[in-house]
């Protein structure tokens, strides 16, 4: 049975439609292209939306921050390889895209009103005498610390560096692990 010409065309609308649609109607126009002023997509099919800036109030105060405020994590661990017996952040770190992960919560630190006091706390695997892996700890916790100073962040909200060695390991990975050569921050409360 042949569709008929009246079938085809209805068809060909509908889906010409539902391809605007999809482009103009609440929300599902995704930017890519930039539309003329006289052109722009609707954001709302029941009209304009209101303004609430950058974020949602919340009446109650209990589940979201202060509108505009900075979220800074209570914990971040970083998992910073460095070259053979050197301890500079971020010259000799090897895996130097864990750097952009400590430069984000550095700068949301910094730019958190509450004056966030931080510790940090350097970790190894259990490779090793116990004393040699407290220094080594030692000396992780202290490059990260002298690197929050070199980007800004003032010493007198720094607790003095700190060292586990491998006296917490991680009980999910294996001792001798990679995943247990880490640097643990944490804001706390003095």
């Amino acid at each position: 049975m042949k569709p008929s010409p009246v079938a085809l065309i209805a068809a060909c609308v509908a889906c010409a439609t539902l391809l605007f649609a999809a482009e103009t109607i609440a929300g599902f126009y995704d930017g890519s292209a930039a539309p003329d002023a006289d052109h722009a997509p609707s954001t709302s099919f029941w009209g304009p939306e209101p303004s609430y800036g950058n974020c949602w109030e919340d009446p109650s105060r209990k589940r979201l921050p202060e509108c505009g405020a900075v979220r800074v994590p209570e914990q971040l661990t970083v998992k910073l390889l460095f070259e053979f017996d050197e301890y500079i952040v971020p010259d000799t770190v090897v895996n130097r895209w864990v750097i952009a992960t400590l430069d984000s919560y550095i700068d949301k630190v910094t730019r958190s009103p509450a004056r966030e006091y931080i510790t940090i706390i350097g970790h190894t695997d259990a490779k090793g005498a116990d004393d040699y892996n407290m220094a080594l700890g030692m000396r992780r916790a202290k490059a990260v610390h002298d690197y929050f100073i070199a980007q800004g962040y003032p010493a007198s909200l720094l607790a003095p560096p700190e060292s586990r060695g491998e006296r917490e390991l991680l009980p999910q990975y294996s001792p001798l692990s990679v995943e247990q050569r880490r640097v643990v921050i944490n804001k706390v409360d003095r």
